[in-house]
This record gives structure tokens, sequence and C-alpha cells, in this order.
């Protein structure tokens, strides 16, 4: 019995043993299973909710272009001996067509206040604004920018219009949702779906302050100007541009940017922007070692305008602006925003780079001149041949497959531009893989290549069976 009872003793404490709390975490129970449709049918809603709210403060946007007064015979004769046959025939065709273009925009207050594309309104006679719920507006253009491609309408209703809210682009995160609501080849406020492809993109060659939101979400024709929008709902873009040659690649103005183009465009017509009074490019591999810098860190004065900021500063042609007003600067766009978001007449530091040596320089900001100073204008001189910006008449008179660029109006003969095989009515894109939106731009990127050297063009030109895209190599003349 007593032998039975110790085994029984024992046999009770190992099972109380056994009954004891486990040391350490219990096993992880069994993720509940997960049920794909009602995700799926949770973002669908989360999409329609924005559609939904969205969609009314999207309007349509109907532009008629002014009409160029009637040529005289004498004046058509010119036209037909400087731009050719197809060309004369293509412009006085589209002019008595009378043709109508369209685009989106987007209410941001109740008022009437809208916002949309340069573009869509440039050198218009008569704008119309059409809501969601079929109602027709003449809008008023209370101000344009063509630098960031942004123009605010003006309409008069009897009651306050729905508005759409706006966000914060300075957070985005790449992979974020994105919808994009327009007027895509004239369909009404058409809805796409897609990520944020990128942030802070610049050289699109669409305006002269870039730094866009890149989208998947189809942008089309006709949805210029429209809203790219986030899940919540809120504007985080305006849609202004697609890459022509590629699918699935589209571009939107930040909203930060366009608010405060707008605020200037309401209440002052105009926006004001700093000015430095210099012409800069940026820091090749090949020019960093001899500046002292390594490639991609700071900007190259390549001129100072006499009597500018720049020039009171001290700067000068050579230095490498590597630091504007503490923050550091890697290339032209860096910059040019930096300078044009500083308020004229602030003090600002600078630290450039001269003879290998980091200098620092004070520079109180200008204001930007609203015209293009004309000794810069002239720098084409040099080259043998004259241009103009491409505006929507040109594009339109030329009957031309690109929108931006600018255009070649006279080329002299004998000149390195002949020889290089530019003609009139070329559209010159870019300039060493740079964009070029406007002549100040190109006369820009022209200005640093010294004599001898040679500088590569991408020129888009109409042929007799279309048109096509196509380099030429310009060579600076030697000095005497």
């Amino acid at each position: 019995m007593r032998a039975l009872g110790g085994l029984a003793c024992v046999l009770v404490l190992a099972s109380s043993a056994w009954a004891q709390p486990q040391v350490g975490p219990a096993p992880a129970a069994p993720a509940p299973a997960i049920d794909a449709k009602s995700v799926l049918r949770a973002l669908e809603d989360a999409f329609s909710a924005v559609a939904d709210r969205a969609t009314p403060a999207v309007v349509n946007v109907s532009t008629v272009p002014k009409k160029a007064p009637a040529a005289t015979p004498e004046e058509q004769e010119r036209f037909r001996e400087f731009f050719g046959e197809e060309f004369f025939d293509r412009y006085f065709r589209r002019r008595r067509e009378e043709p109508r273009s369209t685009g989106s925009g987007v209410i941001v207050d109740p008022s009437g206040y809208i916002l949309t594309n340069n573009h869509v309104i440039e050198n218009s006679d008569d704008i119309t604004v059409r809501l969601s719920d079929s109602r027709k507006f003449t809008a008023r253009l209370v101000g344009r920018d063509p630098k960031t491609d942004l123009a605010v309408l003006k309409v008069e209703a009897p009651a306050p219009l729905p508005v759409a809210e706006l966000g914060d682009s300075d957070h985005l995160r790449v992979g974020q949702w994105a919808i994009a609501i327009g007027n895509p080849f004239g369909l009404d406020r058409t809805v796409t779906v897609g990520i944020v492809s990128a942030t802070a993109r610049t050289r699109v060659g669409v305006a002269t302050y870039e730094s866009f939101i890149q989208t998947d979400a189809s942008i089309n024709p006709g949805n210029s100007g429209g809203p790219l929008l986030n899940i919540d709902g809120k504007v985080i873009g305006i849609n202004t541009a697609i890459v022509a040659a590629g699918q699935g690649i589209g571009f939107s103005i930040p909203i930060n940017m366009a608010k405060g183009v707008m605020r200037q465009l309401i209440t002052r017509g105009r926006v004001v922007r700093g000015w430095l009074g210099i012409v800069i490019q940026d820091v090749t591999d090949e020019l960093s070692a001899s500046f002292g810098v390594r490639e991609r860190e700071g900007v190259l004065i390549a001129d100072v305008m006499k009597g500018g900021p720049a020039d009171a500063a001290g700067l000068r042609a050579g230095d490498v602006i590597v630091e504007f007003g503490g923050v550091p600067v890697k290339e032209v766009p860096d910059l040019q925003r930096q300078a044009a978001n500083a308020p004229p007449g602030q003090r600002l530091g600078l630290v450039v780079v001269r003879d290998h040596a980091r200098v620092p320089v004070t520079v109180t900001v200008g204001e930007m001149p609203s015209e293009e100073p004309t000794e810069v204008a002239a720098e084409g001189d040099d080259w043998g041949f004259t241009v103009e910006a491409l505006g929507a008449d040109a594009t339109r008179r030329l009957d031309l497959a690109v929108s931006h660029g600018v255009l070649v109006t006279n080329v002299a003969p004998g000149s390195p531009a002949e020889r290089a095989g530019l003609h009139r009515g070329d559209v010159i894109l870019s300039v060493k893989g740079r964009a070029v939106g406007d002549p100040q731009a190109l006369y820009q990127a022209l200005s640093g290549v010294k004599p001898g050297d040679s500088v590569p063009l991408y020129v888009h030109r109409s042929t007799g069976t279309g048109s096509r895209n196509e380099y030429v190599v310009l060579e600076r003349p030697r000095t005497p």
C-alpha cells in the first residue's frame, strides 16, 4: 500500500506540474480568414465616394481662340514664302473653321473662383464653363501664370457653388492612391485611378517652374486643368501634361504650389517672384572638376546681368552656387524655385565655390521683370537664327504635333544654324537634354557654350509625309 501510495503521489505531483502555465509566449492563435471580397468592396466604395464628392466641383472649360485679323493678299503671300505652301494651306483652312478647344477646371471657392491650366485658356476670346448639373456660365479671366501653367477664372452664379477641398501636397508618398477627374476627349467627368508614381519631377518641359507629381492615373487630352485627388477626396494636384510617347505617365502641378500662385492672381492679377539676375546651368561631370565641386553639386553662373541683384552682390560668371538661404542647391530647378519663392527685398545668404574655395555672399533679392531683358534675347544672333515662344496660336496655325518648345522663325544664310540643318518652322524642344519652354530658357542654355564647342538640339519638324523628332548639332563660331 505504501508503495502504491508513493507512486500515486508521484503521478499526482507530475500531473500537477504539467497543469502549470507554460513559461514564455503562448502559441499564436490562427489568423482570421481575410474576406477578399469585403476588402475590394471597401476600396470600391472609397473610390465611388471620392467621385461623388468631387465631381460637382469639376467643370468643363470651353474656349474660342482669338481671331486673327483678315490677312491682305500681300500678307498671305509673305506667309506662303516664309512657311511654305503646306503650312499656308493648313493655317488659312483652320482660320476658316473657327476651332473650339476644351479642357477642365475645378471650383475652389463657392463665390465662383476656378483653377485651371494656362494653356487651356491661352489666347482665348471667349471662355465658357459648364457644371456637372449642365448650368453654363461665361467666365472672366482673373489672371494667368505661364511660368507654372496655371490660370484662375471667375464666374458669377446666383448661389454658392460646390467646391473641392484642397489638400496638402508637401507630404505625398510614392504609392499613394491618385484619382483624376476631367473631360478627356470631351467625355464629361471621367474618373481614372492610379497611384503617385513620383514627386518633384522636373525637366518635363511644360513650364518654367516644375516640381510635378507623376501619376499613372490616366490623364488624356481634355483632362488638363482638372483635379488630382487623394483617397480622402482632397485635391493634391492640377493635371497638366502627359508623355505622348509613353503610357501611364501623367503630371500634375502640386496643389501647394498652385495655392500660392492662385492667391497672387486673385489679389494682384499677376505673380510676383524673386529674381537674382543670373544665367545658370547645371554642373556636369565634365565641368565639376574644373570648378572644384562634385557633379550635381550646385549650379554654375554662366552670366551675370549688369545692374541686377547678383551683380550688386559681387557674384560673377564662373561661381558655383552650392547653397541658397541655408538650403543646399543641387541643380538648376532647385535654384529657380528657391529664388522665385524668395520675397523681393529680402536679404539672403548664398555660398558659392569660387576658385575651388567656398565663399559666403549676401544678396538682396530683386523682383523678376515682367518682360525679358532685351540683351539676353540678342544672344541668339551669334548662332544665326531667331525664335519665338510656341503659343497656342502658332501650334494651331502650323498644325504642330507638339505644344511646348520654341519656334524657329528665321535662319540666316551661311550661319551656324544653317550649317547645323535648322529650318524655319522647326520647334526646338531641348538643348543638351534640357527642355526649353520659352526663348529666355533657350538663350540661357546656349549662353554657356564656349566658342568652338558644339551643343545638341532636339527638334521637332514637319515633313511632307508627317512629322518627326531629330537631333541637330550647333557649333559656336570661334572668335576672330
